[in-house]
């Protein structure tokens, strides 16, 4: 039986490579554009979820099409990416361009990426020019570059309107029922959410939900990452960045760890927290967020998206939730708002595979100009957007309503090149933004009147109003450090995560009277790995950083 299996296994996998090689093996449409270039379709993977289609399929994709000849077979990963990239490796059989999603060491390591260096010389100003002050930081220790990130920031910094980030969320009826409280401590937090979950234990019917969370599988930093911005820091991946010192120090086995799982033990004891958390998948999540009986959770905005338009379609306002910066202790300053940063170790690479990567590059510089990039981002003038008579960009509420279709943005293509392509970020050279999400005048637009209503009560012209200001941390964001695939780094990261999946949800679900002892064994599984190899990287990382070298 087991060699049966192994030769389907084996089988299967000969079949995926003969598919790959036959669909590399396209024939290139000869149909000849209006710039008399010759018709071309490339394959371009991306390493993470969304919804596949030719980019001449959408609106600003078929104009693309029409001025540089050029069109994009988007695929999106389905299963695991680290498994499918292993594939492509062993086979050497790739997709034209691919978006690696954390695995572009690998990838280059394997020969993957062409250098893109004379090609980017010849066809690319727009990107150099765009890119001037990060070239540096994404040029490999070889002299090259074989990858493009994303959002590079020309201009001014563009804070965001509205919460983009991490943030404990709470119920609006919590809020509306206590008169609208400061809420600062995770004590006063929990305090509001009981209390209202002890008065209402049934909404609309069902079973009020006091406190959940994300933390099955990849999601489970949506979890873990809570203590670190509990105390006052930012999102650096698995380390506390000290501001005087730039010591770098883990967190999971902290003081601060002890102190949020400890809290969510006693939640767990008097019957609060979700006992889902660890396992329902994230539709399940969605599903549970959108349905109107969860009181509070934590997660990053960009998690929860689609949960919370779900919602708003609902009609109940007060169903819905506003975000907080939360912390231990009143004297502790909020950083859950992320600081300007450039991710320089993810990006889109051109592979070995790809005929004629001129092509390719003189698309995404020509997709780099402000003017497509104010047509991926805003949509067309007097159609999705209007413009003030001091030059000011704003929208309508019917434009606003029009662009929260996602059927919408699927179609006219700004899912398709929002991000995953070269793209900027900060503010275009009159001024506005570049992203309409982060423009004060469509954020106010966008509220409704319920929303309002509670930014009043606030004393709030935006919700992020609420949250102080990023200091400035010039190595931010530290996880985004490349780190070598099968190093001690490498595996302390691997090994962290399987022992914090293990032991965290032990913790926290487990009986009151056992925490300590559950805590110790944790910690002492934990401080067998090499911690301080962790640590010395970042800090070494983070010095490179300070000094300018990224």
């Amino acid at each position: 039986m087991i060699k049966i299996r192994k030769s389907l296994q084996l089988a299967l996998l000969l079949l995926f490579l003969v598919i790959l090689i036959a669909c590399s093996n396209r024939e290139t449409d000869t149909v000849t554009n209006e710039s008399g270039t010759e018709s071309v379709t490339y394959e371009y993977f991306i390493g993470g979820r969304g919804k596949d289609m030719n980019t001449n399929e959408t609106e600003i994709g078929k104009q693309f099409e029409e001025e540089t000849g050029v069109n994009f077979q988007v695929e999106h990963i389905v299963g695991d990416l680290n498994e499918r990239i292993g594939v492509m490796i062993a086979g050497g059989i790739y997709p034209d361009v691919i978006v690696g999603a954390g695995t572009e060491d690998m990838l280059v390591d394997a020969g993957a990426f062409i250098p893109l260096n004379d090609l980017l010389e010849e066809y690319g100003q727009n990107i150099l020019d765009m890119y001037a002050d990060y070239i540096d930081r994404f040029t490999y220790p070889d002299g090259n570059i074989y990858y493009i990130p994303f959002g590079a920031t020309i201009n001014d910094y563009q804070p965001p309107a509205n919460i983009e980030e991490g943030a404990f969320w709470i119920r609006r009826s919590v809020l509306e029922a206590n008169d609208y409280p400061e809420i600062k401590t995770l004590e006063e937090y929990f305090n509001l959410i009981t209390a209202y979950a002890d008065e209402n234990p049934e909404i609309d019917g069902m079973t009020t939900i006091p406190f959940t969370g994300m933390g099955y599988d990849t999601s489970f930093f949506r979890i873990s990452n809570a203590p670190n911005h509990l105390a006052g820091f930012p999102n650096d991946g698995g380390v506390m960045v000290d501001m005087n010192t730039h010591e770098a120090r883990v967190y999971a086995d902290s003081e601060y760890a002890k102190r949020y799982l400890q809290a969510l033990n006693e939640l767990n004891e008097a019957g609060y927290l979700d006992q889902e958390m660890f396992v329902m998948n994230r539709d399940d999540y969605a599903a549970k967020l959108s349905s109107g009986r969860v009181l509070g959770f934590f997660d990053y905005s960009w998690g929860i998206r689609d949960a919370m338009n779900t919602l708003r379609d609902t009609g109940k306002p007060e169903a819905e939730f506003m975000a907080f910066p939360i912390v231990f202790d009143e004297e502790m300053q909020d950083q859950y708002l992320d600081p300007p940063a450039f991710v320089q170790n993810r990006g889109a690479g051109i592979t070995i595979n790809a005929a004629n990567p001129e092509r390719i590059i003189q698309y995404w510089d020509y997709l780099i100009q402000e003017d497509n990039q104010k047509l991926i981002m805003w949509g067309i003038e007097g159609e999705h957007y209007q413009v003030n008579d001091e030059g000011r960009y704003y929208r309508t509420a019917e434009q606003i309503e029009q662009l929260r279709s996602q059927s919408f943005l699927d179609d006219f293509g700004m899912n398709t090149f929002a991000w995953n392509w070269p793209r900027l970020n900060g503010t275009f050279a009159d001024g506005n933004a570049v992203d309409p999400a982060r423009q004060q005048e469509v954020a106010r637009e966008s509220y409704t009147d319920e929303d309002q209503e509670l930014l009043d009560a606030y004393g709030l012209e935006t919700f992020s109003d609420l949250f102080s200001l990023p200091e400035e941390r010039p190595w931010f964001p530290a996880w985004s450090a490349s780190v070598v695939p099968g190093s001690d780094v490498d595996m302390f990261s691997t090994n962290a995560d399987e022992v914090l999946k293990r032991h965290y949800p032990r913790i926290i679900l487990g009986d009151q009277a056992n925490f300590e002892a559950a805590w110790n064994e944790f910690e002492t599984e934990y401080r067998a790995l090499n911690v301080d190899a962790y640590e010395a990287f970042f800090e070494s990382i983070i010095q490179d950083r300070l000094e300018g070298n990224w």
